[in-house]
């Protein structure tokens, strides 16, 4: 069937199975950040946003995306690579599998919330896995990213 979606602020018009998930709608048609984990909403890989909220797109009917803006990396191009920088600095970028996913999660914290304690930050990130590391250089790169949002 056909549907018009609108994905980083361009309308498309794309041919999808009504039980196709909104990972598989992506990345089928080019938009390659998304990436594949876990299947359940479990890893935080796929995470994108639908109407500048994250959503986990592995287990998000692409038709429940009607009308709405989807948003991926390619997308936030310019503020990814300024996040992005911020966990180079940090030594945070290990192998990048998650990135995509973790920066996704990281801007919409940053548009949501105000000033979060390490805490809060944690929360948010519950349900973005990083295999390669314990999250320290992360979460540096997370709070000096914030500060230098709130300057």
């Amino acid at each position: 069937m056909n549907m018009t979606l609108t994905i980083n602020n361009k309308k498309v018009t794309l041919d999808i199975k009504p039980d196709e998930v909104l990972l598989d709608t992506l990345r089928a048609n080019g938009y390659l950040s998304v990436q594949r984990g876990c299947d359940t909403s479990s890893c935080g890989l796929c995470a994108i946003w639908v109407n500048d909220e994250v959503v986990l797109s592995c287990t998000y009917l692409t038709v429940r995306a009607a009308n709405k803006n989807v948003t991926t990396l390619e997308g936030v191009q310019k503020e990814a690579k300024e996040f992005a920088d911020f966990l180079a600095d940090e030594g945070a970028d290990q192998c990048g599998y998650c990135a995509p996913g973790f920066i996704m999660t990281v801007l919409a914290m940053a548009k949501e919330l105000n000033n979060p304690s390490e805490e809060e930050i944690y929360h948010y990130l519950n349900g973005n896995l990083c295999r390669c590391t314990g999250y320290k250089g992360q979460i540096r790169a997370i709070k000096k990213y914030l500060e230098f949002k709130n300057n």
